[in-house]
């Protein structure tokens, strides 16, 4: 079982390697994270950094309520 531990984004570190980093405060413990190219937003705050293939499947599941709400629709 993994455990996830909110930390503070001190900085990223905007370097040429393709796995984005960054610093991130544990209280009072600084250490190196991988930072994802997508996040969870709500009322307009990132709320989580997620990964692609986390995020392909919630777009999928959008994607697929969407073509529901349009079916629904359909038959007014």
């Amino acid at each position: 079982m993994c455990l996830a531990i909110p930390g503070r984004l001190l900085m990223v570190d905007d370097g040429d390697s393709i796995v984005r980093t960054g610093r991130v405060d544990f209280g009072g413990v600084t250490k190196t994270a991988r930072i994802g190219c997508y996040v969870l937003v709500h009322a307009g705050f990132a709320l989580n950094v997620i990964d692609e293939r986390e995020a392909e499947i919630t777009l999928g599941y959008i994607a697929e309520m969407a073509q529901y709400d349009e079916n629904d629709e359909s038959d007014e």
